[in-house]
This record gives C-alpha cells, structure tokens and sequence, in this order.
C-alpha cells in the first residue's frame, strides 16, 4: 500500500523536473501485480535467450520487489544546439535505429530522462523506499509493451528490513 503511494509520488517528481527548453517528452508507467511477475519472468528468460549477463540477477530483484518505477522518453526531438554530444557534429534525425531501444536520441533529451529518474529516486530515498535504477528492466518492460517509450529505465522498488538491492 505505501510503496504503491510512493511510485506515484516518483511520478510526480519525474514529471516535474526540469526539461531542456521546457518541452517534456519524458513518459512513466507503474508496474505491480501481474504485470510485474511477468517482467520479473521475462527478464530471466531475456538472459537466458540472448546470453546477456545479470538479466537473471535483476530480473529476481523484480520478482522480490512491489513495484517498479519505468521512466523513458517517447518521440524527443533534437534541441537543434549541433552540441555534438551524441556523437555527431549536427543534430540527427532520432529515433531511426531500433535494438533494445530505439535511437539516436539527442544528449540533451536523454539528460531530461536521467534527471527525471534522479528526482524520482530522490523522492524514494527521502521516503525510505529502497530502489536501484536498472537498464535491463526498462529494456525488458519495453518489448513486452509495458511502456510506450523509446528509451526506457526501470526502478524497481521494495520496502524490506535490508535492501535487497544490496548484496547481490
């Protein structure tokens, strides 16, 4: 019931940090109940199908956890600042490649995300909501839908004795 509380108030402080420029192309999602057993589940099997290191890892962590947190970025345009900080000397066209995530994605763009997921994890902290932020969660939570996003993290969230997040 509390963490429930708390991943809705992670919401609000994504949702309200600052963006580059003011547009938002930030998007959150809450998983619980079966939708989170199905990631947990998935996770293992990901790392199973592809070889890939540590999915089994953090796919348990979901699986113990009550809730996790999915913050990504959907339909983000380039600033226009030709930065160069993804990599190329004038801004591209995004969201043209398509892996686990789809991309490019501007820098800047990407920067709104991860200041997003900081002021969302900021907020469990304060509250006493063990988290960690987790690549392959979002990575997972988008193929199975979970999200509509292009780049997506997860954080997973439990309220324990002892983290489980700790010693892994």
């Amino acid at each position: 019931m509390g963490v429930r509380t708390v991943a809705e108030l992670m919401a609000i402080s994504a949702r309200t940090a600052p963006k580059a420029a003011g547009r938002d192309f930030v998007v959150v999602e809450i998983v619980e109940g079966e939708d989170l057993q199905r990631l947990g589940e998935a996770m293992i099997a990901y790392g199973e199908r592809t070889g890939r290191a540590n999915f089994d890892r953090d796919g348990q962590n979901v699986l113990d956890s009550e809730a996790v947190v999915l913050i990504g970025l959907k339909d983000a345009d380039a600033l226009g600042l030709n930065c160069a900080a993804c990599g190329s000397e004038t801004c591209v066209q995004p969201n043209t490649v398509e892996t686990e995530f789809r991309g490019p994605n501007c820098a800047m763009r990407l920067l709104d995300m991860g200041i997003s997921i900081g002021s969302a994890v900021k907020t469990a902290a304060m509250l006493n909501v063990d988290n960690r932020i987790m690549y392959r969660a979002g990575a997972v939570a988008r193929e199975l839908g979970l999200i509509d996003a292009d780049v997506v993290m997860g954080i997973p969230l439990s309220a324990t004795g002892k983290s489980i997040y700790f010693d892994r």
